[in-house]
């Protein structure tokens, strides 16, 4: 028994004064080996372009590789519940937007917004789009409602998933317009654009990323953007407030967590080199050029408008009376 009880103490002494040495040595040495970065939705949208863009500056400054993973479904949550149970280690991050914080109050998801998470900072904040096909037959904001009044049900708009952000931007414009039109969600951003350009769908609301490029090229029409205040890139389009839905205001941002209990060290090196890359030139013309606002945050900023914005989707939610459709 003695010796049992002296091989415990040599044990702990060898943790103490080896172990935590080497932690504390790899902490200070991070990023030593790949990072992944998992993005909730396709490649090829609006999300994943932010992705990149901000990925592909951080590796360079890192001098270390960063990889952008997709792993789709659920809404975003597949994606989400990974990182919620990888190591708390920094070589697996969550990029993440609104949703976050929309999706728990809809439906039972096998993780916590706060509890299973550590925000680094946020990245963009955008105002999101009502665009239609060249040819609808609405021109205007006015002309969807009265369209949409005369035919309840006829009309209908895309998603990136029930409990995204442009799913309750849409219920949201519903509920104010005093208007019935169907939700057909789909994976993500860039099969919702395919969808809405081959006429599987009417209309999108959505981040400016997608459909940028063909309202440009006039294969698609912007009615409205859902912001108090014009986009810097559609400045001839009217708001939602501006057509006559007064105080209808919706945007969206996009972040970076990790996972709960990832080394406060760890986190505060991402988010100086998140920052840093966001005050880049060459990066901030990239996001601008999707229309998109660089939006760069200390670690508690982010942390405090996830929870605000927790508790303003719950009682928007409530006051829509969504269900998860």
């Amino acid at each position: 028994m003695q010796n049992f009880f002296r091989l415990s103490s040599l044990l702990l002494l060898f943790s103490v004064f080896f172990l935590s040495p080497l932690r504390v040595s790899c902490e200070t040495a991070y990023p030593i080996k790949t990072i992944k970065l998992i993005v909730p939705f396709p490649a090829g949208g609006g999300t994943d372009a932010v992705a990149r863009i901000v990925t592909q500056r951080m590796s360079e400054e890192f001098n270390q590789s960063i990889i952008v993973e997709n792993k789709i479904g659920a809404g975003g949550s597949v994606a989400t519940e990974y990182v919620a149970h990888s190591q708390p280690d920094g070589y697996t991050l969550l990029f993440t937007t609104s949703g976050h914080c929309i999706q728990p109050n809809l439906q039972k998801v096998n993780w916590n917004p706060i509890k299973d998470f550590s925000p680094i900072s946020t990245l963009v904040n955008n105002p999101l789009v009502v665009a239609v096909k060249n040819d609808f037959e609405a021109d205007t904001i006015k002309d969807l409602i009265r369209l949409a009044r005369e035919k309840p049900k006829k009309y209908t708009y895309g998603s990136s998933g029930p409990g995204s952000a442009l799913n309750l931007s849409a219920e949201y414009f519903k509920y104010m317009a005093n208007v019935d039109i169907v939700h057909v969600p789909y994976s993500g951003n860039g099969p919702m654009t395919l969808a809405l350009l081959k006429g599987e769908v009417d209309m999108v609301f959505d981040s400016l990323t997608g459909p940028l490029p063909n309202i440009r090229a006039n294969r698609l029409k912007a009615l409205a953007v859902t912001t108090l205040n014009r986009s810097f890139a559609l400045t001839d389009t009217p708001t939602l407030d501006e057509a006559g839905l007064k105080g209808y205001n919706f945007s969206s941002w996009s972040g970076i967590l990790a996972p709960a209990n990832t080394s406060k060290d760890i986190i505060q090196k991402l988010n100086n080199q998140i920052n840093k890359v966001l005050q880049d030139k060459s990066v901030r013309e990239r996001l601008s050029a999707f229309g998109y606002s660089p939006l760069a945050s200390t670690q508690q900023e982010f942390q405090d408008l996830i929870k605000d914005d927790l508790e303003k989707y719950k009682k928007m939610i409530k006051e829509l009376k969504i269900e998860n459709n």
